[in-house]
Parts: structure tokens; C-alpha cells; sequence
């Protein structure tokens, strides 16, 4: 019997089954589409997953690179550096989504022990005495010992053992991308535009290539996505004036829900991971982090007793949910500000006047710094631990 089956080849179960075969599991992998494809995304990898994909073997620096964010609201302009590492600079790195999981998926494929199946339809759990005992992929059951559902927001196995929740907020996200005219800089900073009821998010991408997305409630649409998408951007004049001559790259990517929660993240020798466990609106833009980090974890649990998955699951998910609760809490303040907008320009005030606070709090976005909660240790030991081989030194 295969030791591991995950159902969804994107970056939680991609890099799940590169660390599970290198560690010497069998593993069997899943994934319905075939690579690359286009995914709806923020497409800023925060610090922490920058230094969890060079620990994979990844090249970093193949990502463009920013030191922070930089918020735009009215006539504010506010701009915070993610904290340093034992004196290490911190970077994040902007990656095309596509071309990010496309690199997984493939190195997935060369990893021993693992097997991939692409064009792999993963229909139901396989349910035996009323426990998930492996999956049923294109009409054929496949046995495992440990069962790992990591097949994205609309999990079809999260549905099928009734563990959705309706999510809280009724929001879109919307992106594509641009090409910048030659000789224009890309700035190191992640800018967000703030609007009433909208948000805009420019990421710089390698290539002189610029995503630019929205996230809104549903109550600010008000005519079809091209015309509004557009009229937002033309409403910033620093995003305007930055796009200008700018050839667009790609097409207008559209998804809803953008948040979403599971009533239950584990059964007995069953796992949610990624997007499929749960996701918080990336108002914040951690999604890939999260999944890269709680993909790690995972291994480590499962390398010590995959045989034994239903005694150490729930462990485990105290852990995952320990490492992302301070993070999960920061986002929902930034959803309510967003919502409140006079406080909002209270806090961007503050975070001016309070440098060190906001360079803590793009710790927490960027998954190196604890806020109130004492789970980080392994986590920062291993940060620190790969900083200089991962290109954390921007001087590098």
C-alpha cells in the first residue's frame, strides 16, 4: 500500500510529495489539469516562503524581489521593510503563479518514491467502516495510509465528507498582468491601493513584469470587470501613471469566494492542507506562505509515523494552527479597517509615526515574526538557518 496519497498537484501538494519522497515515503500524486496554467493570484511569496522554497532546492532569486509594502490611501503614502533575520534583510520575491507551480509540479515528478498522475479526476473519498481509507480517482479506488486533500478553495474532497462552512464575506479577486515599457524600475515594494470598498495590489514580477489585482466586495461592482478593473486603476493616479505605456500581458482572471473555512480540518488518516484546509481573504497576501509552511510541517509529522496518521493529526493541527493564528488575526483587523476607513487612516498615521511596529507587523504577513503566540521557534531557528543560501541578504 502506497504510504501517502494527495489528491491536487498546486504548491501544497506538490511540495508535500517532494519532501515525503525525498524522506523515503511512497507517494502517489494527483492532479486533475496539466501544467502550466493560470491561477488567480496575488503572486508575492512572502520571506518565509521564499527561504521554504530554497529549502526545496528552488532558486529564489529567479523571483523579483521586494523588501515591504508600500500603502497608497487618499493623499497617504506609508512604506514598512520586513524585519531583519539575526541581521540578515528580509525579502519577498515576486514569482509568476503559472510558472511557480509549474516548477514544483515538475520537480515533484523527478522526486524518488513519487509517482504523478496528471489528467487524474479525484472524484470522491474512499470511505471503508466510516473512515477515509484512500481516494477514487477516475473510477479506480486507490488505498493509502494517510489521505491528504490539497485540491485547492473548492475542495471537492472537503465537500464530499461535509466539512465546508460558508465563508463571512461576500468578496472577488481579479488580476492579470503587465509588461512595463523598457527602462522604467520596478519598485522592491509590494504596493497596495486603497479605495472604498476595493483594494489594489501591484507585485513585481521578473521580466519587467508587473501583476496588478483587486480584491472588492461584491456591493462595489457595479458594471461588468473590464470596465471596472479599469476605472479603479485609472482612479489611482500613482498605479495610472506607472501603467501608462504598459503593454498587458495576460488576461483578466476572476475568482469568488476568496475566503473560505472547513468545519473540520482532519479525519482519522485524512488531511486538508493548503487552500483546501481553509483560506483567509489575502488582504494580507500570505496564501502561498501558508501553504508552503504548513506543507513542511506536514512532512515532519508524517515522516516520523505516516503507519499511525489518525494518533498525531490532531497534534499536527494544533501546530499549523499555533504558526498561522497570529497571522489569520492580523488579517481580520485589516479586513475591519478596510471597512471602517477613518480608523484606516488612523492606523496607516500610526504605522508612520511607529516604523519598528509596522516592520513587526510585515513580520507576521511575512511569516518571521511571532505576534502573540510562541510557536515560531523551530520555525525561526530554520529561517535563520537557510538566510544566507536562500538570498535574504539583499545585498547578495
Amino acid at each position: 500500500m502506497t504510504h501517502v496519497l494527495i489528491a491536487g498537484g498546486g504548491l501544497a501538494g506538490s511540495s508535500l510529495a517532494i519532501q515525503l519522497g525525498r524522506l523515503g515515503l511512497s507517494v502517489e500524486l494527483f492532479e486533475r489539469a496539466r501544467f502550466p496554467r493560470e491561477k488567480p493570484c496575488g503572486e508575492g511569496l512572502m520571506p518565509a516562503g521564499v527561504a521554504a522554497i530554497g529549502r526545496l532546492g528552488l532558486n529564489p532569486s529567479a523571483g523579483a524581489p521586494f523588501e515591504g509594502v508600500r500603502y497608497h490611501f487618499r493623499e497617504r503614502v506609508v512604506e514598512g521593510r520586513f524585519p531583519a533575520i539575526r541581521g540578515l534583510s528580509c525579502l519577498g520575491r515576486g514569482f509568476r503563479r503559472r510558472e511557480l507551480d509549474n516548477t514544483l509540479f515538475e520537480l515533484a515528478t523527478r522526486t524518488p518514491n513519487v509517482k504523478v498522475h496528471t489528467g487524474a479526476l479525484v472524484e470522491a473519498p474512499l470511505v471503508k467502516n466510516g473512515r477515509v481509507v484512500g481516494l477514487i480517482v477516475n473510477g479506480t479506488p486507490r488505498h493509502g495510509d494517510l489521505i491528504v486533500g490539497a485540491d485547492g478553495a473548492r475542495s471537492r474532497l472537503r465537500h464530499a465528507l461535509a466539512l465546508d462552512l460558508p465563508g463571512r464575506r461576500k468578496r472577488v479577486g481579479i488580476c492579470t498582468h503587465f509588461r512595463l515599457p523598457p527602462g522604467r524600475a520596478v519598485p522592491q515594494s509590494v504596493d497596495v491601493y486603497l479605495g472604498r470598498g476595493y483594494e489594489l495590489y501591484a507585485t513585481p514580477l521578473p521580466d519587467g513584469e508587473l501583476l496588478v489585482a483587486a480584491l472588492a466586495s461584491t456591493e462595489a461592482l457595479n458594471s461588468p470587470l473590464e470596465d471596472q478593473f479599469r476605472r479603479w486603476c485609472n482612479g489611482q493616479q500613482h498605479l495610472a501613471e506607472r501603467l501608462e505605456g504598459a503593454e498587458r500581458t495576460g488576461d483578466l482572471l476572476a475568482i469568488s469566494p476568496v475566503s473560505g473555512r472547513a468545519r473540520q480540518r482532519f479525519l482519522p488518516r485524512f488531511v486538508l492542507l493548503g487552500d483546501a484546509a481553509g483560506f483567509s481573504d489575502p488582504i494580507t497576501g500570505g496564501g502561498m506562505t501558508q501553504a508552503l509552511l504548513s506543507a513542511e510541517l506536514l512532512s515532519r509529522y508524517a515522516a516520523r509515523h505516516a503507519r499511525a496518521a489518525e494518533h498525531w493529526l490532531a497534534e499536527f493541527d494544533r501546530e499549523r494552527e499555533a504558526l498561522l493564528r497570529d497571522y489569520r488575526r492580523l488579517t481580520a483587523l485589516l479586513l475591519w479597517l478596510s471597512e471602517h476607513q477613518a480608523y484606516l487612516g488612523m492606523a496607516l498615521e500610526a504605522m508612520r509615526w511607529l516604523p519598528r511596529l509596522f516592520s513587526h507587523l510585515l513580520g507576521v504577513v511575512g511569516c518571521t515574526r511571532q505576534g502573540w503566540n510562541a510557536a515560531f521557534k523551530n520555525h525561526i531557528a530554520a529561517l535563520a538557518a537557510t538566510a544566507q543560501s536562500v538570498g535574504y541578504d539583499s545585498r547578495a
